[in-house]
């Protein structure tokens, strides 16, 4: 049998689920958990329960990627999963999120709301590029009666640039986890 990297074997226990479901049950770990301790012990090894030591090491930007179980009932499984299709991220990023704190899968908007709002400003501000191309353009060539065309464009544009970064700011802010999470701090060193 080939090896796996994730650690990972199949035993027949033989008649003892029962009994490792019970034993796990009153110690208040998974059989999983209860399995890996009682192996750990045997093999002489150091605790396995140290979930740093015992995952594979993160290291945020390598796309490096740890499956993570989670026990729950169907109706928060499947709340689960619908958060996740709503705002367009698979369980396990979705869940993430929710553990870093990031303010859009919280309730503060709708991720793809955010996102769509990010897009028509930026074709708003695209617009802009062009027609101050074109306006550069008629000046260029003498053409200052059809270069007034553009005044009203040219009176709002500065408060129209602030108000597309201020919508940018404030979206990015509400997609990426709030301040103080171990996830902010591994984005912030990249």
């Amino acid at each position: 049998m080939a090896p796996s990297s994730r650690d990972r074997i199949s035993v027949d226990l033989h008649g003892l689920k029962a009994a490792l479901f019970e034993r796990a049950q009153a110690l208040g770990v998974s059989p999983s958990g209860l399995v890996r301790t009682t192996l750990a012990e045997a093999l002489v090894r150091p605790d396995p329960t140290d979930i740093h030591r015992s995952m594979p090491s993160l290291k945020s930007g390598t796309g490096d990627r740890v499956r993570l179980c989670l026990r729950m009932c169907r109706e928060q499984a499947s709340a689960t999963l619908e958060g996740a299709r709503r705002a367009g991220l698979n369980p396990g990023d979705y869940v993430g999120g929710l553990v870093a704190g990031v303010p859009v899968l919280l309730g503060a908007g709708s991720r793809t709301d955010h996102l769509a709002a990010l897009i028509a400003s930026t074709a708003e501000l695209s617009t802009f590029s062009r027609n101050l191309h074109h306006l550069t353009k008629l000046l260029r060539q003498g053409e200052f009666r059809p270069a007034q065309e553009y005044r009203p464009m040219l009176d709002t544009l500065g408060a129209d640039v602030r108000s597309h970064l201020a919508l940018v700011a404030g979206a990015l802010a509400d997609l990426r986890p709030r301040g103080g999470t171990a996830a902010a701090s591994r984005s912030a060193n990249n």
